[in-house]
């Protein structure tokens, strides 16, 4: 069982602070051409025969995660067959698109695309609590919550009077059932806890509550949000059998 903050005053004071913002080597193709005995030195060399295209095409090739280099890639584990990619529309937007993609035989596949919004001032790939930009990175996805009950999520999900969000967005959009439900990204967290847990292994300087949640029609302090349709989609999608993870920043920072 999930032990939860005994003040629903005190969780919520910390849901404003931190809720939101609060291999191998390429092989060298030698072609080599072994001499004949009747070959004389002084006859000329044969022209070579033109070699089988080495290329790829592009409907044979594995589809790969549009828009995301080698590097970032790399941090996405061998397990992983669920990837919630985010593209923000540039390092400094607060507008972002969320897709669900799946590994297949063939590669990943996308399954959904919706619009999202990301932190007021876009993107850090160095976060700080309160410098109010969504952290780049490739972080596992294994917890779940909400103010309303589980929607038939295969998470770990704690339902809780403490998922509230009082106030007014940056837009002067109130917040209201923003955290009706929520998927803690596992940016400075420990994984396996309520997203309501304040343990912040990087230090509470380098911010945390980062999560997915209900959208509310404007920027975010940190975390991405959709539409609450979606985010029951979403939430009903994810199977940490799969080992889910989020790819989240802007598009130049994705393509490294």
């Amino acid at each position: 069982m999930i032990t939860r903050i005994p003040s629903v005053a005190l969780v919520a004071a910390s849901v404003l602070l931190t809720g939101c913002g609060g291999g191998a080597l390429a092989a060298t193709d030698h072609a080599s051409a072994p001499t004949s005995a009747s070959s004389s030195a002084s006859s000329p060399s044969p022209s070579p025969s033109p070699s089988p295209s080495s290329e790829i095409s592009a409907e044979a090739a594995p589809r790969q995660l549009p828009g995301v280099g080698p590097k970032m890639l790399a941090r996405i584990p061998a397990a992983t067959e669920q990837v919630v990619l985010v593209t923000g529309r540039g390092a400094n937007s607060p507008l972002s698109t969320l897709a669900l993609y799946e590994r297949t035989d063939d590669g990943w596949e996308q399954t959904v695309s919706w619009a999202a919004h990301n932190a007021l001032k876009g993107w850090s790939d160095h976060h700080m609590a309160g410098d109010l930009r969504s952290p780049v990175g490739v972080y596992s996805l294994t917890d779940a919550g909400g103010l309303l009950k589980d929607p038939g999520t295969k998470l770990s999900y704690d339902h809780g009077s403490g998922f509230v969000s009082p106030g007014t967005g940056f837009e002067g959009e109130p917040l209201a059932g923003s955290f009706d439900y929520v998927i803690a990204i596992n940016y400075n967290r420990q994984p396996g806890t309520s997203p309501l847990d304040w343990t912040r292994p990087l230090g509470s300087s380098r911010g945390g509550g980062i999560w997915i949640h209900v959208d509310h029609g404007g920027p975010t302090h940190g975390c991405v949000s959709i539409a609450e349709d979606h985010m029951k989609e979403l939430l009903r999608t994810l199977d940490p059998a799969r080992h889910p993870v989020v790819v989240m920043g802007d598009a130049a920072a994705l393509g490294h």
